[in-house]
């Protein structure tokens, strides 16, 4: 989907800042949104990793652009945890209230986060790669409103084909529960200029890893 998540090349947002002796953890609760989203979809199968993604990606802008790196996981889990029927909207601001109350309250131990029925694949077999190394590509330009791995900087650009990984899991359709649905991988090759025009450091590339949908051949 387009959304402010999507950064790449763009301007005014200043040098990423590094923190010297930088520590695991900034606060305690941190850790702690570490150890949920390990449980609820790693440990447990909530969720994908895709639909992580797109919960991040479901934060109002103003939002996006204000919080940290975990507050981000944070609205991911909230998010995905509401859309599959664990919690209500309603609980969890009944909850947040409660805690602001009660900060030193025992937490309670949740009763209704049962595992849910897995998403079941329809066996197919994974598509031929229709391109090979060297071949010229065009990504599509294309404008989902769900989840998708390619970048909106890169629709539309030409590029050539520098590895083929073979069929992986899709996630656009990973991130909303409608299947792996594998399909070929792709490395490909940009030019900076034809990603950036006359901005662009001169001699640069940059590579992508690009699923087959996203791809047309390149007109010759």
């Amino acid at each position: 989907m387009n959304g402010i998540h999507d950064l790449g090349g763009m301007h005014g947002f200043g040098p990423v800042e590094r923190e010297e002796n930088e520590p695991l953890f900034h606060a305690a609760w941190e850790a702690r949104v570490l150890a949920i989203r390990d449980v609820v979809r790693r440990q447990r199968g909530y969720y994908t990793i895709d639909a992580s993604r797109y919960g991040v990606e479901r934060m109002a802008p103003a939002e996006y652009l204000r919080a940290s790196y975990y507050e981000r996981w944070l609205a991911s889990i909230e998010y995905n945890l509401t859309l599959q029927g664990f919690m209500t909207h309603e609980e969890l601001e009944a909850r947040i209230a409660f805690l602001r109350q009660h900060p030193d309250a025992d937490t309670a131990r949740a009763s209704r986060l049962q595992r849910p029925p897995p998403v079941q694949d329809v066996p197919s077999v994974p598509p031929a790669p229709r391109f090979a190394v060297g071949d010229a590509v065009i990504t599509r330009n294309v404008h989902p409103v769900g989840h998708t791995r390619l970048p909106r900087y890169a629709r539309g650009k030409r590029g050539v084909i520098h590895r083929l990984h073979g069929p992986q899991t899709f996630p656009d359709t990973n991130a909303h529960g409608l299947g792996t649905q594998p399909q070929p991988l792709y490395t490909v090759r940009f030019e900076a200029r034809e990603l950036w025009g006359d901005s662009a450091e001169p001699r640069q590339t940059v590579a992508l890893d690009l699923w087959d949908s996203y791809l047309d051949p390149a007109p010759v």
